[in-house]
């Protein structure tokens, strides 16, 4: 079956439109806060994660960029400092929220030139074929209606040879850790985002949301059908985040 995700909300049954607007709410409610919730909920690691994704992609400044769910800029900013000021780097959303904040962080540190802030959704993009040498989305493919669309859109857009790189919450497999990892999804990052950005039933969203994400392997198996070749899946931190890749022949 394709696309089994849109079909749940977290862990909520709820039609693929429902689910959209849904998603679409919570990163709209969590906009302001999203960075300092990533600090709070990940005690920092996410910059070390994401650090790690831009030594795996080896940036190249002639290369062009595409960040998708990269709304407040996080990649494209650490891709931009790594590579040229001219370095050409789209960053697309689906949440115009999302994009207004990257825009403002963007603006706070002088950075004009080489950026593209697009508001579209992966599934379908307004951008033409083969035409990124890099496709990046941290974070944001589990939140995706239907991933398989969305990694079939990342095989038209990228270039023969151009690279597919998602960093996304994964599945630890030690059952203790396991165990201590759930533990502290579901009773305590709630709580944090109702104390830090307001509203705990986003976070309990985006908890959930990483339970119903693919495993490694899975993944793996629908970009290969989506169209990408050599893929593969680096876990990182006992496997509570994982760096897939693929590449399009």
């Amino acid at each position: 079956m394709d696309n089994p995700e849109k079909e749940w909300f977290g862990e909520t049954p709820v039609t693929p439109d429902e689910k959209t607007k849904k998603v679409l709410g919570v990163f709209h409610n969590v906009a302001s806060k999203y960075d300092i919730m990533n600090d709070f909920m990940s005690g920092g690691l996410h910059r070390v994660w994401k650090d790690r994704l831009i030594r795996m992609i080896r940036p190249r400044k002639d290369y062009k960029y595409l960040d998708i769910a990269g709304g407040t800029g996080d990649i494209a900013f650490r891709i931009r400092k790594a590579t040229s000021p001219k370095t050409q780097i789209t960053v697309s959303d689906i949440n115009e929220s999302m994009l207004s904040v990257g825009r403002d962080r963007a603006f706070d540190r002088g950075y004009i030139d080489g950026l593209e802030w697009v508001t579209g959704n992966a599934e379908d993009l307004p951008l033409p074929d083969n035409s990124y040498d890099v496709y990046t989305i941290a974070f944001g493919l589990r939140n995706v209606t239907h991933i398989d669309n969305a990694l079939k859109e990342a095989v038209r857009i990228l270039k023969p040879g151009g690279r597919f790189f998602c960093l996304e919450f994964s599945h630890v497999k030690d059952p203790m850790l396991a165990k201590i990892y759930d533990t502290y999804s579901y009773n305590v990052i709630p709580k944090i985002g109702e104390l830090v950005a307001k509203d705990g039933d986003s976070y309990q969203y985006l908890v959930e949301s990483i339970r119903k994400f693919p495993k490694p392997l899975e993944l793996e198996e629908r970009m290969k059908d989506a169209g990408f070749v050599r893929t593969k899946s680096t876990p990182l931190t006992f496997g509570v985040v994982c760096i897939h890749e693929g590449t399009v022949e």
